[in-house]
């Protein structure tokens, strides 16, 4: 997704020190920052220019001991085309020479508030989650337990109203239909379209609006995907995983791999319990407490045992 300075100004608050609408129409290609220690100094080589340049203390402090003409050389560096804008933090005042090359050149600086630390990390936690990779996936996304899980599969399987069902258990609804994976810190975050935002289709009833039905706390705009069940047919034919401790399955989104379930559907079941009891077992897992290691050992033992006893 596109990202503009006018864009990064909105979400962090800013406040613009020089640039028109037009500068602030600059488009932002690259989630990082550079605090410009080096480039103050002369030195220039390696400079990464599609960076956004972030002024602190340390930076404003060594400013005001560099020559006029130290001054304008680095400023006219920092201003070139390439890099997007310069933010100067704690609400400090625009150096005077930075401002007239900025205003001749119509180059965005902006000022913020917050401490520098937290101009970059909020700087970057908005550009990543903003430019980050997307793919939609067909599914329905809820979050139970605290954990994000998409429940996939070919249509008619019933995805929707197992959802209802753990909605009205208590858990939270993300998506429905479609689910927008975006790739955050090695994450997979999940969340719906605006257009289907809080909204469920359910067959023979039609679409309703979740959170108006069940109230605000029964969905959330976004979660990490921690875990997929897929959704299929009961087939007498195909082998399912009885013990757990078959071979691990997992499901790659953008290159990250999840963990995944399959799980057959069956007239009479009660899917959504069986669902809750499949992520208590995976949170159980994730603490080291593996349920089918167990029953293994617990095998193991009684074998042991009765080979000893028929020795005797």
């Amino acid at each position: 997704m596109m990202v503009t300075v006018n864009d990064l100004m909105k979400k962090l608050n800013l406040e613009v020190l020089v640039g028109d609408q037009t500068a602030l129409n600059r488009k932002i290609n690259v989630a990082e920052t550079n605090r410009p220690g080096l480039e103050l100094t002369g030195y220039y080589l390696h400079s990464q220019r599609e960076r956004i340049v972030v002024l602190g203390n340390k930076e404003m402090g060594y400013i005001k001991g560099m020559s006029h003409e130290a001054q304008i050389s680095s400023f006219e560096f920092l201003t070139q085309d390439e890099t997007p804008c310069i933010i100067i933090t704690r609400g400090a005042a625009c150096p005077s020479r930075l401002k007239e090359i900025a205003e001749r050149k119509n180059f965005p600086i902006l000022s913020a508030k917050e401490e520098t630390y937290r101009t970059i990390l909020d700087t970057i936690t908005y550009l990543d989650e903003m430019m980050a990779p997307v793919v939609s996936l067909h599914g329905v996304l809820v979050q139970i337990y605290g954990k994000g899980v998409l429940l996939t599969g070919e249509s008619g399987m019933g995805k929707s109203e197992i959802a209802l069902e753990l909605i009205k258990k208590g858990h939270l609804l993300i998506a429905d239909d479609r689910v927008d994976c975006k790739l955050v810190h090695k994450e997979i975050i999940g969340e719906s379209p605006a257009i289907l935002k809080e909204m469920l289709e359910i067959r023979g009833i039609g679409i309703i609006n979740v959170s108006k039905m069940f109230g605000l706390s029964s969905v959330l705009d976004k979660t990490k995907i921690d875990l997929v069940i897929v959704l299929a047919p009961l087939s007498f034919e195909k082998e399912y995983d009885r013990v757990g401790i078959e071979e691990k399955k997992y499901m790659e989104i953008l290159e990250i791999t999840i963990p995944k379930l399959e799980i057959p559907v069956k007239e009479g079941r009660s899917m959504a319990v069986i669902i809750e009891s499949a992520v208590t077992n995976y949170l159980l897992s994730s603490m080291g407490q593996d349920s089918a290691k167990e029953f293994e050992e617990r095998v193991l033992q009684f074998i042991e045992q009765n080979k000893e006893g028929s020795e005797n």
